[in-house]
């Protein structure tokens, strides 16, 4: 092993005041203490040399400190690992130009009071033990940096064991390969006479598991005795057969593409210039699930679920850009500590896996975190907790085994849409991080259900997360991608089996062979053996096929993105994979693809033709309404999802037309996501989920004609051309494996199938989970949870233009009636929430029992919605009438008046809680009868069932008796209840009080606008008579530079894209530009403290330095810096005059990033780009996690003095507020945005380039017409320099 000196530096505290609250707690209950903990950050920096005389600057960038305490004990990463932390901070010191470095790591030091010895306590709570370790002192944690010698290649002796051997080398590593390919892999080795390598059967495993080869979708089925003569691959396929308009690629790639049309694209040309130019663009849609990873470490396995998603979607046909994502969970009953519910009873559950709270709590917050730091918009999801009792033989329905949906739909370029044929002597290129040994098997792992496995080979197969690097792979992918002729012709992602499968399929899919050098492969651990590095699962990569000619200038891509790359090796003519080991001289793979890729025995599926359950039926009548409608508002599934989504970034590219949250008061009860074509365009794309599982225990075909029918009904306010060019990812989950629920997976797909093809709906792309089981001995008695059928509908389409919709908003101008539009009138109840709060039976399932109507249904509103006769529209799901009725209430905070002649005491469960398909429309009083007539010509059941009302409560009749009366207020904080509650624990508990103490405060109005603009002055405006430069500044991590362009493009500049690596190899000079603006984003991934890496690159580099605070001081120019852009400018305010009173940009008081659509008001200063915009007040996207000012000494008072305050977060009256969530960090005044320099150097939280159309905002007033008022900017830019 290497030896390395090392320096230990003691850095800021690790832990907020209230976050360090939560933890003593936790930590006290699990030991039965009260002690109090107290923890700070250590860097360990290691050299070959010394570094003495970097010494000073080194303390400096990581702000550490040689005077180190003592600690009771430290938590770092597992050893043969690097953070991302680490490798990014690594990135700052070299950038910075301390090249001597080797190694920095941080570890956290904690001490509890009255604690000398850490041996007896419980710190499970501290740490995560997928990802590090607990060292006792400071010289275990410098062992940590010291390598092991290289782990050898083993070689399984099947020559003298037999086939023995290969069956227990399937156990030993975890390769959960079948009794078939183990008798395959044996006879394939004896005829070439020699022993297999450990690589090779890893490569094989995976490359088959049931997670790379869907065995059971290509199985051969018999049902009942009788043989199918088509398998459920066959029958996915067909709705694309019988509804191919708008396919060009399905299940042919790692995403399915769809026609998409011609905008104005703004493209970044060579010359590195933001120009608009005619393109043609279509879509990509991709729905992954990441669910094993997900509940052996929830935080790491939901980030890599997301973060694979984006891989597949960035990696399909030539190179495309992800656009919009979804996220969506499924998981058991969550028992929340201080909400017990009566229809959850006692957990029981293996140590092995997560809670469904931690998983709830902890995995969200990775994939949110991972789709924000990497710059991709989440707007939709799903959440559904489901759970039954244990029967006689310990079995039950739930999922202890969790879903965890990734998704999204991204834009790929006409030109790019195919992969090109690559022949002989291509260079074989690793794109993105090095190899670590995270990861390993996890195709395999994922395949089986959990209880199956060995327990640490489970955590060895949960991948780790660098969002940061994978944005840097995808700008690589972007500019190729932007080119005439791309150079990359083939891409792949790395994913399960890591560059051992992605290699492979890049050949088997090019009918070529590879040769790879195993020493060119990018490695951070130098002790890993040849099979862990060709098979580690080390998440942002990417094998990509280039042309000899365009390796150099691929290269310089590459560079100026400080993305990490290799050539690794070529293309062969021999179909073979030959992996060369130069250390060894020997080849630890080296088999034909033919192998790899055989024809293995198709599996058979024999099964009954019975699925029916005996149920007895409960009488619905037999609960009292009032306390059953607060128990389903109180459900999870039916809850308020807000604590799921304002950790979301949900504007980030500018591309959003719809998110989660309606109306003014930002209400999370969106039917569907809508993103934009381009910047210039109306033209879209709208996206929804649908999903009905618990309805499969009694009927999986019903379960899954409901999941597509309630996608396309959360569609059906959006006006798009005809369900024939609906697009539909359909993910199947299910515990596979015993024959009831193979029965229900083949019925479910064939229900599927029918109904797509009836309807006209393609599903092009898809995915399976089939191992969807739990088993565990408690007590000597073997327990086991499974999943129902999960069938999971995405669906999307082509949107002409986005105006043309309607949300759950209800309108308060005019006199409007509510209109109730069903399929039947049936009230069917097994399913539903009502009877899992009830805990009640019954045997008939809500179903779409005439396909017919239902495409009449959507066909009618779709007309309606075109000709503007449907002013709010909401669809019947989850909870029933009862709820679609409150969600659109809670819209407006308004009453609603219902009255219905059919109901009665007795029906009224039923009535209002069965989840049979259907929807809520507000009609004008003067459309009311055209509205009508519209769908009983259909053959439809509708009736007029009440109004708003202005006095805030929900009252139930019929046509003698008030049947229910309650406050509207009161019934949305028991919907409220789950939200506030699992904020409280996951974030600051009195910010989450706050939000929902904001209910009861009547003067809270929501959002509103009030403005003076006037967007003529775009028309009047000489606004292309000259061409000002804007340096789009960027630093790697930064994401927000295409939104930022497009307004200053839009506005008359010549916006130029300006990485830090240009002004630091001298190739660009801010001397020749007018403006800066410097971008939103994590760079470096904010490892130094949020724009802190960014600005030490800048004032640790005195050429760097220079160019900035000559440019601050020419009186010629002006600078914006918008969120990561702010908080990095803020940092070189000793450079910036008169910016001597600024503050620090520090952690929200939430303990949380927030993604909201906050109000703001414009202040009196000299800032030029808020010029005549004094007291303007109007939403604007504010996305953040650190973002809450910090001033010393009398900052404050000397900085509101000189008037360079220019944006306050205020309320409904105009007023500076530090109410959470108006403003969303805590801010003292409110204050999000500053200006100095005379004006010319502003700085701001809030994205106003990321609304400058009012298209991009999810709540608009309806006076503004194309741009927001925010576009004055941008305008006043131009004047300036005009």
């Amino acid at each position: 092993m290497s030896k390395t000196s090392c320096l230990i530096l003691q850095g800021k505290k690790s832990f907020s005041i209230s976050k360090l609250d939560q933890l003593n707690r936790a930590f006290n209950k699990a030991n039965g203490l009260e002690a109090l903990i107290s923890c700070n950050e250590i860097y360990l920096i290691s050299s070959q040399i010394a570094i003495d005389t970097e010494l000073d600057e080194i303390s400096q960038i990581v702000k550490g400190s040689q005077n180190i305490d003592t600690f009771l004990f430290l938590i770092g990463p597992r050893s043969g690992t690097i953070t991302p932390w680490s490798s990014k901070t690594e990135d700052i010191f070299k950038n910075v130009g301390i090249k001597q470095i080797e190694r920095v790591e941080r570890f956290f030091g904690f001490n509890v009071s009255s604690f000398s010895d850490q041996s007896n306590l419980d710190l499970s709570l501290l740490f995560d033990r997928m990802t590090q370790s607990v060292y006792s002192n400071y010289e275990s944690c410098t062992d940590f940096l010291n390598t092991d010698a290289q782990r050898h290649v083993s070689h399984i002796n099947i020559i003298d064991g037999g086939i023995e051997s290969l069956q227990k080398a399937n156990k030993v590593f975890g390769f959960a390969m079948s009794n078939d390919e183990i008798e395959y892999l044996y006879d394939f080795y004896s005829k070439i006479a020699r022993n297999p390598t450990d690589a090779e059967l890893m490569m094989f495993a995976q490359a088959n598991s049931e997670h790379c080869r869907h065995k059971i979708f290509n199985a051969k089925w018999t049902v009942g005795g009788i043989s199918k003569n088509n398998t459920l691959f066959d029958l996915i396929k067909e709705t694309s057969k019988q509804s191919p308009k708008g396919i060009i690629s399905a299940y042919k790639d790692n995403a399915a593409i769809t026609e998409g049309t011609e905008v104005e694209r703004l493209n970044l040309g060579a010359d590195f210039k933001y120009n608009l130019v005619k393109d043609s663009l279509n879509s990509t849609i991709k729905v992954e699930t990441h669910n094993h990873p997900t509940a052996i470490s929830p935080y790491p396995g939901a980030a890599t679920g997301s973060g694979g998603e984006i891989r597949d979607e960035g990696a399909t046909g030539r190179g495309a850009k992800p656009k919009i994502g979804l996220v969506g969970f499924n998981v058991s009953n969550l028992r929340i500590p201080q909400l017990p519910r009566s229809w959850e009873g006692d957990e029981r559950k293996p140590e092995r896996i997560a809670s469904p709270l931690n998983i709830m709590i902890e995995a969200p917050i990775g994939a949110a975190a991972f789709n924000n730091e990497f710059g991709r918009p989440s707007t939709l999801g799903y959440f559904r907790s489901f759970e039954t009792m244990f029967n006689e033989n310990k079995n039950a329905f739930g999922y202890h085994k969790p879903i965890m949906l990734a998704g999204g739909i991204g834009e790929i370029r006409e030109r790019n849409n195919f992969k090109l044929q690559i022949s002989e002597g291509y260079h074989i290129v690793v794109l993105g991080g090095p190899a670590m040994l995270i990861g390993l098997g996890g195709g395999a792992a994922s395949s089986v259900s959990s209880g199956d496995s060995d327990e640490d080979l489970d955590f060895a197969s949960v991948q780790r997360d660098n969002a940061e690097m994978e944005r840097r792979c995808q700008e690589v992918i972007n500019a190729c991608s932007s080119q005439d002729d791309s150079f990359i012709e083939f891409i792949h992602d790395v994913g399960a089996g890591g560059l051992s499968n992605a290699i492979p399929e890049l050949a088997g899919d090019s009918d070529l062979g590879v040769y790879i050098d195993l020493d060119k492969i990018p490695n951070s651990d130098k002790s890993m053996s040849p099979m862990e590095i060709w098979s580690n699962e080390s998440q942002e990569r990417y094998v990509m096929a280039i042309h000899p000619d365009n390796k150099n200038a691929f290269e310089d891509i590459c560079k100026r993105e400080r993305c990490v790359y290799a050539f690794v090796g070529k293309t062969t003519l021999e179909k073979s994979v030959k992996l060369f080991d130069a250390k060894t001289n020997s080849y630890p793979v080296d088999v034909p693809l033919s192998m790899l890729f055989g024809d293995l025995p198709i599996t058979d599926m024999n099964v009954s033709n019975s699925n029916k359950k005996n149920v007895n039926e409960d009488s619905s009548s037999n609960y009292l309404f009032s306390e059953t409608l607060k128990k389903v508002l109180q459900h999870p599934t039916v809850a308020s999802k807000s604590f799921l989504i304002t950790i979301g970034d949900r504007t980030v590219g500018g591309m959003v037309a719809r998110d989660q949250f309606i109306g003014p008061y930002q209400v999370p009860v969106s039917d569907y996501s809508m993103s934009l074509r381009s910047f210039t365009s109306n033209s879209g794309e709208v996206l929804t989920v649908g999903e009905k599982p618990t309805l499969a225990i009694n009927n999986p075909a019903a379960s899954m004609r409901m999941a597509m029918a309630e996608a396309l009904c959360n569609m059906s306010g959006v006006h798009i051309n005809g369900l024939d060019e609906v697009q539909v990812s359909a993910n199947w989950m299910a515990a596979t494996g015993e024959e009831v629920e193979d029965l229900s997976l083949r019925e479910g797909v064939e229900a599927l199938s029918k109904c797509c093809v009836d309807l006209k709906v393609s599903v092009p792309v898809g995915k399976d989970s089939l191992s969807m089981r739990t088993k565990w001995d408690d007590d000597s008695v073997e327990h086991t949870v499974k999943s129902p059928l999960s069938g999971v509908i995405t669906a999307m389409a082509p949107v002409k233009d986005v105006t043309c919709s309607v949300t759950p908003e209800l309108h308060t101008e005019k006199d409007s009636k509510i209109i109730y539009v069903q399929l039947n009138n049936n009230k069917r109840l097994a399913g539903s929430i009502f009877s899992e709060v009830t805990q009640s039976s019954y045997i008939e399932t809500p179903d779409v029992d005439d396909m017919n109507a239902f495409k009449e249904m959507f066909n009618s509103v779709q007309e309606l919605v075109s000709q503007n006769k449907i002013l709010a529209l909401h669809d019947v799901s989850d909870g029933g009438l009862i709820t679609t009725l409150l969600e659109m209430s809670f819209t407006k905070r308004i009453g609603l008046d219902i009255s219905i002649d059919s109901l009665s005491e007795e029906s009224l469960n039923a009535d209002l809680f069965s989840e049979e398909i259907g929807l809520v429309l507000q009609v004008l009083d003067q459309d009311v009868n055209d509205v009508i007539a519209q769908f009983t010509s259909n053959n439809l059941v509708v009736n007029e069932i009440g109004c708003p009302s202005s006095s805030k409560e929900l009252t139930i009749s019929n046509s003698e008796n008030l049947l229910y009366k309650e406050s509207v207020i009161k019934l949305e904080r028991s919907w409220r209840e789950v939200s506030h509650a699992i904020q409280a624990i996951r974030d600051n508990k009195s910010i989450a009080d706050s939000e929902l103490n904001l209910l009861l405060d009547e003067e809270h109005k929501g959002l509103y606008a009030k403005d003076a603009f006037d967007e003529k002055i775009l028309s009047t405006f000489e606004i292309k008579k000259t061409k000002p430069k804007v340096a789009v500044l960027r630093e790697q991590g930064v994401n927000g530079q295409m939104e930022m362009a497009a307004a200053f493009t839009l506005a008359g500049f010549e916006a130029i894209d300006v990485h830090m690596q240009d002004l630091l190899d001298n190739k660009v000079n801010l001397k020749d530009f007018n403006g800066l603006a410097a971008c939103g984003g994590f760079s470096y991934g904010d490892v130094l403290g949020a724009g802190g890496g960014w600005s030490k690159t800048i004032l640790h580099n005195n050429l760097v330095k220079d160019q900035f605070e000559n440019f601050f001081s020419n009186e010629s120019t002006f600078s914006l810096g918008v969120c990561n852009g702010c908080q990095m400018v803020s940092k070189l305010k000793d450079i910036i005059p008169g910016a001597d009173y600024w503050p620090s940009f520090e952690k929200n008081l939430s303990d949380q990033f927030e993604a909201r659509l906050a109000q703001v008001k414009v202040k009196k200063s000299d800032s030029v780009l808020l010029s005549d915009m004094e007291g303007w007040s109007m939403p604007i996207a504010s996305a953040h996690g650190e973002g809450h000012v910090k001033f010393i000494n009398n900052d404050l008072d000397n900085l509101m003095n000189s008037d360079q305050i220019a944006l306050n977060f205020v309320n409904s009256n105009g007023s500076s507020t530090e109410t959470y969530p108006l403003n969303p960090n805590g801010s003292v005044n409110g204050i999000t945005g500053i200006t100095a320099a005379n004006g010319r150097v502003t700085i701001m939280m809030p994205h106003p380039e990321r609304v400058f159309r009012k298209l991009q905002m999810s709540w608009k007033p309806d006076h503004w017409k194309e741009f927001s008022p925010w576009m004055q900017i941008f305008i006043n830019a131009k004047k300036f320099t005009d």
